[in-house]
């Protein structure tokens, strides 16, 4: 089975920056097919899509971290990067990678544990 592991998050001021990283294991030699999400979770609120990109290179960003985030990946590595600027305080949350087989859809989603981001004064 994918397992998904994700790092990088801690504190940081407003304005900063923060790169997230998700590790991926289990794909075998299939990572390239698969989709790569990232989402988010702040406390009291249902979890969100930050931003995916596909197996291609297709892209999809929420209007709230839209010229802000980008999402890249390795396929090499087994690995995608979420790289965030211009932080506010808003975007403190739990952050969750996923992976999605895209020729093997019918799969369920993996996801990983997730990654506390915090952006305060």
């Amino acid at each position: 089975q994918v397992q998904l592991v994700e790092s990088g998050g801690g504190l940081v001021q407003p304005g900063g920056s923060l790169t997230l990283t998700c590790a991926a294991s289990g794909t075998g030699n299939m990572f390239s097919r698969y989709a790569l999400g990232w989402y988010r979770q702040a406390p009291g609120k249902q979890r969100e899509l930050v931003g995916r990109i596909g197996s291609g290179s297709s892209m999809y960003y929420a209007d709230s971290v839209k010229g802000r985030f980008t999402i890249s990946r390795d396929n090499a590595k087994k690995t995608v990067y979420l790289q965030m600027n211009s932080l506010k305080p808003e975007d403190t949350a739990v952050y969750y990678c996923s992976a999605r087989n895209d020729y093997a859809q019918a799969i369920p989603t993996s996801w990983g544990q997730g990654t506390q981001v915090t952006v305060s004064s």
